[in-house]
């Protein structure tokens, strides 16, 4: 199996355990009866405590780290993060992203709510 543990978050009201990162390989282990036979049922798992914005932020360090990188995706989670009130620079902080890439990852969404904190100039008075 793979060396890499899966990174979970325990939600402590409802005491389960959300994969932030492996979600193929915890399904492959579900799905496949001899993988889950050869491991004895067991994957090594890593239990991280923070916010939600963090674990979107660790998902695609890790993705980007593994050089696994779906656009759409991206632009899914750009866009929770923006919803959820981060900026552009936290943004560009934590996912290691210049400004013209986050630029273009809202764009792929096509939320005019991304847009909202920018200046545009005037078309016409």
């Amino acid at each position: 199996m793979d060396t890499q543990p899966i990174v979970c978050f325990h939600i402590k009201d409802k005491d389960i355990y959300e994969v932030v990162d492996g979600f193929h390989r915890y399904m492959i282990m579900k799905t496949y009866k001899d993988i889950c036979e050869r491991e004895g049922g067991c994957l090594p798992v890593a239990i991280i405590d923070k916010p939600a914005s963090d674990r979107m932020a660790s998902t695609i360090r890790h993705n980007r780290a593994r050089g696994s990188h779906d656009a759409d995706l991206m632009s899914n989670i750009v866009a929770e993060l923006v919803e959820m009130g981060k900026s552009d620079a936290w943004i560009s902080k934590h996912l290691g992203m210049d400004a013209d890439e986050i630029l273009r990852l809202k764009q792929i969404t096509g939320l005019a709510a991304l847009f909202a904190d920018k200046e545009f100039s005037s078309s016409w008075e």
